[in-house]
């Protein structure tokens, strides 16, 4: 094989890795890319921390995993940069759970400017399908080190239970 087919060889290699890895990517973080909104409204840009919200990315990634056990759904968010207040959670037909918050920029300093700024800030949404229908009323959370916590009770008529079948 000639040094040019070697060359084309290794490059088409070389694409077709990156490709396979930015698909995998993708997949991966379909349901964790999420649209921040910065602002309500245009006219309510005034303070440096508004300023640098609109500066920031309109995208972020929310991770989570949803584990299921035998009496509840354990939903795990992570939302870093945020604290419990700024947090609204509501359950819909039993088996939705949303998660809506405002993540807002916060600056130490009112001199200099930003030089890179990958973080996304505003409000969000994401909604998750749950397993299995939870009892919303029952619902706890909690959020420490950057991780919501959602614990969600299931609802009696989802539990699972085993059906002994009886000698005749």
């Amino acid at each position: 094989m000639s040094s040019l087919a070697q060359l084309r060889e290794g490059l088409s290699q070389a694409f077709e890795n990156v490709s396979e890895g930015w698909h995998h990517l993708r997949q991966r973080t379909s349901q964790a890319l999420t649209r921040f909104n910065p602002i309500r409204h245009r006219d309510e840009v005034e303070t440096p921390e508004d300023q640098a919200m609109l500066q920031g990315s309109r995208w972020g990634l929310l991770a989570a995993e949803i584990e299921e056990k035998k009496d509840e759904i354990i939903v795990r968010l992570e939302a870093p940069g945020m604290e419990s207040g700024d947090f609204d959670l509501s359950v819909i037909d039993e088996n939705y759970l949303v998660v809506r918050g405002e993540k807002r920029a916060q600056r130490e300093k009112s001199h200099g400017h930003y030089y890179m700024l990958e973080c996304a800030y505003g409000r969000f949404e994401r909604a998750f399908e749950l397993p299995a229908p939870v009892e919303e009323d029952k619902a706890r959370a909690k959020y420490k080190r950057g991780v919501l916590t959602v614990h969600l009770p299931k609802a009696k008529h989802a539990k699972r239970r085993r059906i002994e079948v009886q000698v005749v």
